[in-house]
């Protein structure tokens, strides 16, 4: 029998090759069962988080992308420990010297500096108030989050300018913050989308091994409803022949604990991320990997992935619309038909740096 690391609680085992690098380390078949039968008491050592430190000198990037609904975008952290097996946004450590397998969930950049260098930002004359989307690559409540607090801190300084804020996340952790979010819902600064991609807790536990189960999300959801916040929920990603048949469950269940607007948008995977998923599928669900293989060709006109605007977060095809379709149903019967309302900037107070230390 083969021998396998044990993941628990890791999105995957693969360390891939970094697609810039001209080297990689390969491990050759049979190389554990060679040790292990040598030592007895061996066991691989489980790869352990490492939070490093990043010294950007800015915080806040632009975005253009036509399909994207937002401009401007906030994003404390880089790589994710969630451990999502097809994350889109893997390929990114790539950009760090690093792999979109492995070290995508081990090694997490944290932007210690980003509160002050987000004051300083929103200080300028020529900042002109604009709502920040927080996160849009890496989830910016991932565990690490619960100690370091820079997602925290943020926020205090979005809530003092009374700067708009959206948040996505797939973690329960946001409520320790529904007092800066609240403050900033009264100015109609503020709105929380909750991404569930299932209501099966093994199901979610494969899927997003570091994440809180749904559950959790859909109390989190009714929390930030009772608090006054716009919430939504996101089926992110659908995976057909997976959890596609959940998208009605999931409205509802949405809906029933107060979310009023939905979206949701089929999976993606760029680069080496189609590898890492497919080895997903081989751990997980073997029987069914050609079958949700084979349709996610179906709905990226035969290959695994397609970046075209406009249609990589939806696919083409039959089964793009036949899923397209049951969004829009499940939406109308859950009562969550209207998109959710634009968050305003009217009362932007530019922040004066320092004057927090005052008090």
């Amino acid at each position: 029998m083969p021998f396998h690391i044990s993941p628990r609680g890791r999105g995957t085992t693969d360390s891939p090759p970094n697609r810039f690098e001209k080297f990689s380390t390969e491990t050759g078949d049979g190389a554990w069962e060679e040790i292990a039968a040598r030592e007895d008491d061996f066991e691989p050592a489980r790869p352990q988080t490492e939070i490093l430190s990043d010294d950007s000198q800015s915080i806040i990037t632009t975005n253009q992308s036509p399909d994207i609904g937002f401009s401007h975008s906030l994003n404390p952290y880089r790589g994710c420990e969630h451990g999502c097996a097809y994350c889109y946004a893997r390929p990114y450590h790539e950009f760090l010297g690093y792999n979109a397998g492995l070290d995508f969930e081990t090694k997490i950049i944290a932007k210690e500096r980003a509160p002050e260098l987000l004051e300083q930002q929103l200080a300028k004359a020529s900042w002109k108030p604009v709502s920040l989307a927080c996160s849009g690559v890496t989830d910016c409540y991932q565990p690490v989050e619960k100690s370091l607090q820079i997602t925290r801190r943020c926020l205090e300084v979005l809530t003092n300018a009374r700067n708009p804020v959206g948040i996505i996340t797939k973690n329960a952790l946001v409520t320790r913050d529904i007092d800066h979010l609240a403050e900033l819902a009264s100015f109609d600064a503020s709105v929380v989308v909750l991404s569930l991609t299932s209501l099966d807790p093994d199901l979610s536990g494969q899927l997003e091994p570091r994440a809180s189960r749904p559950d959790a999300r859909l109390e989190a959801i009714r929390m930030l409803s009772e608090a006054g916040i716009p919430v939504g929920v996101s089926i992110a990603p659908i995976i057909p022949g997976l959890n596609d048949h959940e998208i009605p469950e999931i409205m509802q269940a949405a809906a029933d604990h107060g979310a009023t607007f939905a979206s949701g948008t089929v999976i993606r995977l760029p680069f080496g991320v189609k590898d890492i998923f497919a080895s997903w599928l081989d751990r997980f669900f073997p029987d069914r990997k050609e079958l949700v293989l084979g349709r996610i060709r179906d709905l990226r006109g035969g290959k695994l992935n397609e970046s075209d605007f406009g249609t990589r977060m939806t696919g083409t095809g039959p089964l793009a619309n036949q899923i397209q379709q049951w969004i829009t149903v499940s939406k109308r019967r859950a009562g969550m038909e209207n998109p959710r309302k634009s968050l305003s900037t009217a009362c932007f107070r530019r922040p004066m740096p320092g004057q927090r230390e005052l008090f």
